[in-house]
């Protein structure tokens, strides 16, 4: 296998590996009924009138299985944490005591689990969409590759092999951790 072809290959499993990763983000920050600090760490809060994400703002720990609680690192934050928890899509109440944030996470109803699970579908399918995207580029990569004469048809056939190998490997990737994310929010 020529270097070209190499590099080619390397970068695509990169940029699939990417798209997987995303993917795999978005899931740590769906609610399973279970409190994680993944759920609110990413959450924008407004800071001195600037959108920072939450854990560089605050200490988050689950103290308990339903419970996170959130300690921020300045004080006079707290109402900025609250408020930024409130207008989130989480649908949580925070419990402010003046020093930490306390949020209960209720058990997920029947239909918002269905719901979880259909937002986590549409996620596995637009990471599909992204791998396909990036075989499609190496493959046209490849193809310039032999008009060029820079590699011969049988190591653009070889490397068409290699790429559908790695496309179906990826895909089965993204749908393991789809498939375990189900399972996980179906889980009562």
């Amino acid at each position: 296998m020529s270097d070209d072809i190499k590099e080619i290959l390397k970068d695509t499993e990169r940029a699939m590996q990417k798209s997987i990763e995303a993917m795999e983000n978005d899931f740590h920050s769906m609610r399973t009924g279970r409190a994680s600090p993944a759920l609110v760490e990413k959450l924008p809060v407004e800071y001195y009138g600037a959108d920072v994400q939450l854990l560089t703002l605050a200490s988050i720990s689950v103290p308990e299985p339903q419970t996170i609680m959130i300690k921020p690192f300045d004080p006079t934050v707290l109402k900025a944490i609250e408020k930024a928890i409130s207008m989130s899509d989480l649908k949580l109440n925070p419990n402010n005591d003046g020093k930490v944030i306390r949020l209960n996470i209720p058990p997920l109803t029947q239909e918002r689990r269905r719901d979880i699970v259909k937002q986590v579908h549409k996620r596995l399918e637009e990471a599909r969409i992204t791998v396909r995207h990036s075989r499609q580029d190496a493959m046209k990569l490849l193809k310039e590759y032999e008009d060029e004469s820079m590699i011969t048809e049988d190591e653009h056939k070889r490397g068409k092999e290699d790429i559908e190998a790695l496309t179906k490997r990826m895909i089965e990737k993204a749908d393991d951790l789809s498939a375990r994310k189900e399972r996980d929010v179906m889980e009562i």
